[in-house]
Formats: structure tokens, C-alpha cells, sequence
């Protein structure tokens, strides 16, 4: 009697337990998609951002794909929205910003502060 109770609890165990494993997969997934989503790209040739302005979501977490096509290193560095990042020559480095409220934020290349700046807006 006893052992029938015990193998009839396993047995729903068996069902059971799964089942915080396939929501925590579920919402994982939902996660990663919505990441893909909010993803942007920045280039940097010859000391210049393309695009200068780039337009994010505003409250949003989103990432930034930074591009180095120079042949020197580069810094992307904002005070604004507490990023730096070192880009080798010819790499490029991915991070995640926000969620930031609505405005504009500035970025530059710490290595050529002077003439690679750019400006990040989130609406």
C-alpha cells in the first residue's frame, strides 16, 4: 500500500517537474528573439561614424555593433550613457546599452576625440 503510494508520486513527479524547465525554456527564447530585434550597427571609417546619428528605441535594452574598418585602433567611449569599449583595427566589438530615456546621448572615439564623435538618439 504504501509502496503503490510511492510509485503513483513518482510517477507524477515525472510530469510535474518538466514543466518549470519548459517555461523557463519558453521565456528564454522569447528573450533572445526580442534581443535579435534590437540589435544596430556602427561603422568607423577613417575616423568617422556611419551613421553619425543613429535612432534606438527609447526605455529599451538594445545592442550596438561597432565596426572598425581603419587601420588603427579605436576607443568608443560615451559619458552619457557609461560605455567604452577598445575596437581593434579591422574588428569589431558588440555591447549592450539602456534601457535609456528618451534624448540624445553623445559617443566619440577616445583615440581621435577631435574628429570622430557621433550622436545616439533614443526615441
Amino acid at each position: 500500500m504504501i509502496e503503490d503510494f510511492y510509485w503513483q508520486g513518482l510517477f507524477q513527479m515525472r510530469y510535474i517537474l518538466p514543466f518549470p524547465i519548459l517555461i523557463t525554456a519558453l521565456l528564454a527564447s522569447f528573450t533572445a528573439a526580442r534581443a535579435e530585434d534590437l540589435s544596430f550597427e556602427l561603422t568607423l571609417k577613417e575616423h568617422k561614424f556611419t551613421p553619425s546619428e543613429l535612432t534606438i528605441p527609447a526605455d529599451e535594452r538594445v545592442k550596438l555593433t561597432i565596426k572598425n574598418l581603419d587601420v588603427t585602433a579605436a576607443e568608443f567611449e560615451s559619458h552619457n550613457f557609461k560605455a567604452e569599449k577598445i575596437i581593434p583595427a579591422g574588428g569589431e566589438v558588440s555591447l549592450y546599452i539602456g534601457p535609456l530615456k528618451g534624448g540624445t546621448y553623445g559617443f566619440f572615439d577616445d583615440f581621435h576625440e577631435d574628429e570622430t564623435k557621433g550622436t545616439l538618439i533614443a526615441k
